[in-house]
C-alpha cells in the first residue's frame, strides 16, 4: 500500500507512559561499552553507583534514545524490511536522572519523496518529558523506507546535512566494540533479529549480525564523552550523527574529531574494511 500522505503527517501520539531505573541506565552505558576497564574510575561512574564512597549514578546522555522505548507517533505503514535508520538528532534540555517517570509525545515532523525506485524519508520527533511536565530531550529520528517511494508527496526541503572540517582532525580515537556486544545492546529495547540471529542476518545479506546503528550512535557519544567532555553528561546539549554503513561486534570504531568553539565535529569509520559508518556528525557543547 503507497504511503498516504496526509494521513502519516498528521500522526500523532501524546503522553506515552514510561518508567525507567538505574539499572536500564546502567545496562546502556554497558551496551556502549563503557566499564570494559573496571578500574576505570571515569567510566565506572556510569556503570556502577558507589559503595563505600557513595556517589551519584552518571547518565549517558543518549540513553535517552532508549529511554522510552517503543514510542512512536503510530502505525506508519511501511514496507518494514525496507526501513533503515538514516540519522538521529537529540536534543538535550536537562541530564537525565538516573530513575524516572516519563511521558513521551511523538509527531511527525516530514515525510519527503525520493521518487519511486529511490523511497520515501519519514522524519518524526518525540520530546521527554519528567512528571512535572519539564522537557528532558527532545529526538529527532529520520527513517530512508526505501520501498516506499512515489506516492507523490514533497521531494525538497530536508535539512541539509552538518559539513565537517576540512583539515585535519583535531583528535583521533579507537573504541573498540566486543564480538558479544550486540546481544548486550539488545537488551536495552531493539530485539531486530538482524543484530543477534546469524541465520536471520544472513538471508538479510549480511555475513553475520551486525551492531546496531543506535549503538554505534552511542559510542560517538562516548568518545565525545572522553576526548571533548571530560565525562560530564551535563556537557551535551545536541548530539547529531547519520549512519552509513553497518559496525560489525568486534570491530574497531575510529572516531576523527574535530572541536571549533562549542562544536564538536566527527566521524567514525572502521579503517580494517575502509568503510564509514557515521557521516555529519555533530555535538553541541554547553
Amino acid at each position: 500500500m503507497p504511503i498516504n500522505y496526509e494521513q502519516l503527517m498528521a500522526l500523532k501520539n501524546l503522553g506515552q507512559k514510561y518508567a525507567y531505573t538505574d539499572r536500564e541506565v546502567m545496562l546502556y552505558a554497558y551496551g556502549i561499552g563503557l566499564g570494559a576497564d573496571p578500574m576505570d574510575e571515569k567510566e565506572l561512574a556510569y556503570v556502577n553507583e558507589g559503595t563505600f564512597t557513595p556517589r551519584p549514578l552518571k547518565v549517558v546522555p543518549t540513553f535517552a534514545s532508549v529511554a522510552a522505548w517503543g514510542s512512536s507517533p503510530g502505525e506508519m505503514n511501511l514496507n518494514r524490511v525496507m526501513v533503515v535508520d538514516g540519522e538521529r538528532d537529540i536534543t538535550f534540555h536537562k541530564p537525565l536522572p538516573s530513575a524516572a517517570k516519563i511521558t513521551a509525545d511523538s509527531t511527525v515532523l516530514d515525510v519527503f519523496d525520493k521518487g519511486k525506485d529511490k523511497g520515501a524519508v519519514i522524519r518524526h520527533q518525540t520530546v521527554l518529558k519528567d512528571e512535572n511536565g519539564e522537557k528532558l530531550a527532545t529526538l529527532v529520528a529520520s527513517r530512508f523506507a526505501r520501498g516506499d517511494g512515489g506516492f507523490g508527496g514533497p521531494s525538497e526541503g530536508q535539512p541539509e546535512p552538518h559539513q565537517v572540517p576540512s583539515r585535519a582532525p583535531d583528535q583521533i580515537v579507537d573504541i573498540t566494540t566486543r564480538p558479544d556486544q550486540a546481544l548486550v545492546y539488545r537488551l536495552c529495547g531493539d530485539r531486530n533479529p538482524l543484530h543477534s540471529d546469524p541465520e536471520f542476518a544472513k538471508k538479510a545479506g549480511f555475513p553475520r549480525p551486525i551492531l546496531h546503528g543506535m549503538c554505534t550512535y552511542g559510542i560517538t557519544c562516548r568518545g565525545v564523552l572522553q576526548t571533548y567532555a571530560d565525562y560530564d553528561p551535563a556537557a551535551f546539549k545536541q548530539h547529531v550523527a547519520r549512519f552509513s554503513s553497518p559496525v560489525y561486534p568486534g570491530e574497531t570504531v575510529t572516531m576523527e574529531l574535530w572541536k571549533d568553539g562549542n562544536v564538536v565535529s566527527f566521524e567514525a569509520k572502521v579503517k580494517a574494511r575502509g568503510v564509514t559508518v557515521i557521516k555529519s556528525g555533530k555535538t553541541v557543547l554547553a
